[in-house]
């Protein structure tokens, strides 16, 4: 009889503690919060240039720059010394590759030697974007790279309208010679069959020399030289860029030879000063800016996996020295 009570008691308690501890239970532990997630790393995009000796590529970097903002991106400039340095471009590819970085925009100083670096950064799962100087196509599907997007101009008919312009006051039998770029470069190639197809389609022109300076201000004067030495009366000159059209220039102004209509490509702002100085006649403005940014966006639109086209070409203005005096740009 006297049980009943202690079990009945030992019951009560039970509840009332399970009660207790079911409130302290509930007092004690947080109602779990979603933890917050961490923002996804951004995509490091590598843009691989030929130099920053040029203003050119200073001005690509800047268009590239901006992508960098604007799209949110971690941009990494690397560039060889020299437009000549194919070797350090390779070797950069290389390092690139075993940095693992996302995407390689490259603007090659070769069309044939960086291919198969690229090759092997591909298959590492990198994305590569071609600007500027186009990789050969053959040689390129025989390494196994592709799915490279191009981004550039049309240097072949950009240089005819150069030189066009300069042969149209030609009336009279008139020498012409060209100044070209690194001959297993794609882009000077084609500057020299634009230049080659306009002084042929005159039949005053004749065309008495083509020598390639590397692209280089220092190279263009000594071949200047050496072209104006061999043949004097030269009146019509085309520089498949405009390092070297100030090159060739400083060797006509300390020679004083005067009276010769040269073209240069790129629109640099040194350029434009020759222009209004009387010393240069025209010059191609190529988008070098837009080809940096154009590079960097279609590397993040690879990243995600789009489809893009095979080429891109960008709008080319020719700027002429009449063009200037009259307020243009």
């Amino acid at each position: 009889m006297r049980r009943r009570p202690l079990l009945l008691i030992a019951a009560v308690v039970t509840a009332t503690g399970a009660a207790f501890l079911s409130a302290c239970r509930d007092a004690s532990v947080p109602t779990p919060q979603p933890t917050a997630s961490k923002p996804a790393a951004r995509p490091r995009i590598a843009l691989v240039m030929k130099t920053l000796t040029s203003p050119f590529f200073v001005e690509m970097e800047k268009g590239a720059r901006r992508a960098e903002a604007e799209l949110g991106v971690e941009l990494l400039v690397k560039t060889a010394a020299q437009e000549t340095s194919i070797e350090q471009q390779i070797a950069i590819i290389d390092q690139l590759t075993r940095a693992k970085v996302d995407a390689i925009v490259i603007a090659p100083g070769d069309s044939y030697r960086l291919i198969p670096g690229l090759k092997k950064a591909q298959e590492t799962g990198i994305a590569v974007v071609n600007v500027d100087n186009r990789l050969d196509p053959e040689f390129a599907r025989k390494q196994g790279l592709s799915n490279v997007p191009f981004i550039s101009v049309d240097n072949r008919k950009a240089v005819y309208e150069a030189a066009k312009y300069l042969t149209e006051e030609v009336r009279e039998p008139t020498q012409a010679a060209i100044i070209e770029g690194i001959r297993t470069a794609s882009n000077a190639e084609d500057r020299k069959q634009g230049a080659l197809q306009a002084f042929t389609e005159n039949p005053n022109v004749a065309v008495v020399g083509s020598e390639s300076a590397n692209w280089k201000i220092d190279d263009a004067y000594e071949v200047a030289r050496k072209l104006f030495t061999a043949h004097p009366r030269i009146k019509l000159l085309v520089c498949a860029n405009d390092m070297m059209a100030l090159g060739a220039i400083r060797y006509l102004q300390e020679a004083k030879i005067l009276g010769v209509k040269v073209a240069g490509y790129d629109a640099l702002e040194e350029a434009r000063q020759a222009m209004r100085d009387g010393w240069l006649a025209a010059s191609v403005d190529q988008q070098s800016g837009q080809q940096g940014f154009m590079g960097v966006a279609y590397a993040v639109r690879l990243l995600k996996g789009e489809k893009l086209p095979a080429d891109t070409m960008l709008e080319t203005k020719l700027i002429t020295a009449k063009g200037l005096a009259k307020g243009g740009k």
